[in-house]
């Protein structure tokens, strides 16, 4: 009996050690990252790709760059390729269906931009931009534009529905994964404006 009790002493305390550690290694990591010169934080954790596409096709629609790249970090960490089992394409993985909705919106010229070529990262980034575009519009922050990004704008509204203005978005979110995700792109938004005082095509 007393060896069992041990054991579950021993355990319990293991168990309370293991968030103390967790949060260790995430602060040596911030203070690494904080003292790592930021041209080496900007080649290998926040690099900048395509940066005047970006640029143009962000200016043409009213779109902060740095969201932007916030947002291609975040989906595509960049890769022009990518896609996802969903279906999703592309540097800003777009859903063919909504690129086929900006088109039909005529937020987006698709003789020059064809929507059917969503692996070509200009093409991607212009309808990106235009998505974004679409979405500041109808909605009311860019936590709101960042989370419609991920879980689609009907469940953003859904989930503010009746709240107020102030009201934090995250502790509305009901999907564990836009929560995450709004995180993540709000995190790398502000890294991208911190590495890039001076704008994206200074990288």
């Amino acid at each position: 009996m007393a060896r069992r009790a041990r054991s579950r002493t021993r355990f319990w305390r293991w168990y309370r050690t293991v968030p103390i550690l967790a949060m260790g290694l995430m602060l040596a990591i911030a203070l690494t990252i904080e003292w790592t010169p930021a041209q080496v934080t900007r080649a290998i954790l926040y690099p900048v790709r395509y940066d005047q596409q970006i640029d143009d096709s962000a200016a043409r629609h009213g779109v902060d760059p740095y969201l932007v790249c916030a947002v291609i970090k975040c989906e595509s960490d960049w890769n022009a390729s990518a896609s996802s089992s969903a279906g999703a394409v592309g540097l800003m993985q777009l859903m063919p269906d909504t690129a086929d909705e900006v088109l039909s919106l005529g937020l987006v010229n698709g003789k020059a931009y064809p929507s059917s070529d969503l692996t070509d990262a200009s093409v991607n980034i212009e309808y990106g931009c235009a998505y974004l575009a679409y979405l500041q519009r109808q909605l009311g922050s860019t936590d709101e534009v960042i989370a419609a990004y991920n879980a689609g704008i009907g469940k953003v509204e859904s989930w503010t529905s009746g709240s107020s203005s102030s009201t934090d978005l995250s502790t509305l979110i009901e999907y564990p994964e836009t929560k995450a995700y709004l995180a993540r792109v709000k995190q790398a938004l502000a890294n991208y404006q911190a590495l890039y005082p001076s704008g994206i095509e200074n990288s």
